[in-house]
């Protein structure tokens, strides 16, 4: 069968699949839609939770990432899994405890303030949006490359199919949708990771293959850090980034994915709160399978991918090249006439442009791998996507119905006019985020990395200060949150969008890069939290108390009763 009909195939089935369950168990209440009615198995939410989690940016982009810029795209790795640890650790179960479905419903509560809570939405929103674009983004690349059409063909179609089981199905339908996407998309990641680590190593275990030597005797690594040094890339096993700006992209990516309203969501979406730490362990295992994967997988395709285009006929190329020719994704610039594919460092004399958003996508097909494995990698792709713009979707919506809406605008709403409420501002979000995934700011991976940083210097300030510090209050926490975001997006706008007058890598802030700023927004959060929270009267007596009895595990009694 062609590649053509086995993608049709595998994406129909896949596809047919989550409806299926989507229309199963659709909800039919608020609690249903927010958090699935708080009955699913700590097994089945680790799976949700690790679908929910690894994004197009996971699947699609970060072994990409890894294969472009080796030793410094490390620093995706040890961010977004530590910050994993840090949430299940340090914020999953008290927030759980709190009982509050949403991240601005907590800050709301906790800092007995509407503005808070106003404030607390617009950093949800902000978040979510910047997030859910590199999701649209994916679903657009998968769409253009495998069904033939342009990317924003592609991302129209995510729309809509995004749309029909988030708006109807809610929480409820997306966890179990979730389920079947982790296991869409773990086994399409795996199956031509081990291939290839099988073609090029012998081992079938690609995290052993990567770190061993080829079929030639060489150590991969050794023969991939020869490669760069003979077209001018720095060694692929040697950094670029100064360490400085590497802990600070690091630390973003950390506290960001604790602030990460959509993930967070997932823990309410449990019985009780030991659930929500057996959850957390399956998930943190479910996760680490693909992570400790990607960085196998880019090496194979960054060394596949230099054996087969340098210095090669251009007319001699494999047909994959022109496949993702078409895209737009990879270009060919003949600078010398000489026929021969020059890739190389210097972009004066570099004649490839390759889109790392590809590398995942295009790697069955660089190692000649039979086509149900290609097809089933888009399958895959599409499943990451659209299982982490589902829950994104949830949160926004949630955020307008719930917490606009239901706490502040109009508290005597029926159940059913909040269940409207929410489904038509997922239906308005979707095709906002459509919008920006036709006109991304970034690949997909630095895209949803500006998310984590916004939500480190906007939300994780005011969620560890909530639960940690009895004498915060809710001045604190709105300035805090007001200029940590606010230093955030003017350096991001500064240095991504050129906005200000734009500004070079020589303008950076102490060479730190827009994807590590957010830990300096951070940083200025907590400063300015603190310092006002101090000067100004202390919260009410029973908001200090209920900080203090969200600390106490359950069955202990109460905290004052000591």
């Amino acid at each position: 069968m062609t590649l053509q009909i086995w993608t049709w195939l595998l994406i129909a089935i896949t596809f047919s699949l989550y409806i299926g369950i989507a229309i199963w168990s659709r909800a039919s209440s608020t609690k249903e839609f927010y958090v699935a009615g708080g009955g699913v198995s700590p097994l089945a939410n680790g799976m949700a939770t690790a679908a929910d989690w690894m994004s197009a940016a996971s699947f699609i982009s970060m072994a990409g990432l890894i294969s472009f810029s080796g030793y410094d795209g490390s620093v995706y790795l040890m961010g977004w899994t530590g910050g994993y640890v840090l949430l299940a650790l340090l914020l999953a179960p008290y927030l759980r405890k709190f009982g509050k479905f949403t991240v601005p419903d907590f800050i709301g509560d906790r800092y007995y303030s509407n503005v808070a809570r106003s404030v607390a939405v617009f950093c949800a929103l902000i978040v979510s949006f910047t997030y859910v674009a590199g999701q649209m983004r994916g679903v657009g690349l998968v769409f253009s490359r495998f069904l033939e059409v342009d990317i924003t063909s592609g991302v129209l179609i995510g729309m809509i199919i995004v749309l029909f089981y988030a708006v109807l199905g809610g929480m409820k339908g997306i966890t179990y949708t979730q389920v079947a996407q982790y296991c869409v998309l773990i086994f399409a990641f795996m199956v031509p990771a081990i291939f290839i680590s099988i073609q090029m190593t012998g081992i079938p275990i690609p995290q052993l293959g990567f770190g061993s030597t080829g079929t030639d005797g060489i150590y991969l690594l050794d023969k991939l850090d020869g490669l760069h040094r003979d077209l001018g890339f720095h060694e692929y096993t040697s950094g670029a980034k100064s360490k400085l700006d590497v802990f600070f992209i690091t630390a973003a990516l950390m506290v960001g994915t604790a602030g990460l309203p959509h993930v967070i969501v997932r823990f309410f979406t449990v019985k009780k709160v030991s659930d929500a730490r057996k959850s957390a362990g399956w998930a943190l295992m479910f996760i680490a399978i693909l992570y400790t994967t990607a960085p196998a997988i880019a090496v194979f395709a960054r060394t596949n991918l230099i054996e087969t285009v340098s210095n090669t006929p251009y007319h001699e190329l494999p047909a994959w090249v022109g496949n993702w020719e078409k895209t737009g994704l990879m270009k060919f610039n003949d600078k010398n006439k000489d026929g021969l594919v020059q890739y190389l460092a210097d972009p004066k004399l570099n004649e490839l442009t390759v889109d790392r958003d590809i590398m995942v996508l295009a790697n069955p097909e660089i190692a000649d791998l039979p086509n149900w494995v290609i097809a089933l990698v888009a399958a895959g792709g599409l499943a990451a996507a659209l299982s982490t713009a589902a829950g994104l979707l949830l949160v926004i919506s949630a955020s307008v119905s719930h917490d606009l809406i239901k706490k502040m605008m109009n508290p005597d709403i029926s159940e059913k006019g909040e269940l409207v409420a929410a489904r038509i501002s997922a239906v308005v979000a979707v095709c906002i985020a459509g919008y920006f995934g036709i006109n991304p700011p970034d690949f997909v991976a630095a895209t949803v990395a500006l998310a984590f940083g916004l939500a480190a210097a906007s939300f994780f300030p005011a969620i560890i200060l909530g639960i940690f510090v009895k004498r915060m209050n809710k001045e604190g926490a709105i300035a805090g949150m007001v200029v940590g975001m606010a230093s955030m997006i003017y350096y991001m706008v500064k240095f991504k969008f050129d906005w200000f007058g734009g500004g070079t890598q020589e303008d950076w802030f102490l060479g730190i890069s827009p994807e590590g700023f957010g830990t300096v927004a951070m940083i200025i959060n907590f400063v300015v939290s603190l310092s006002i929270a101090f000067m100004t009267p202390k919260p009410p007596l029973e908001i200090q108390e209920l900080v203090e009895n969200i600390r106490i595990p359950s069955g202990t009694g109460k905290a004052h009763d000591h």
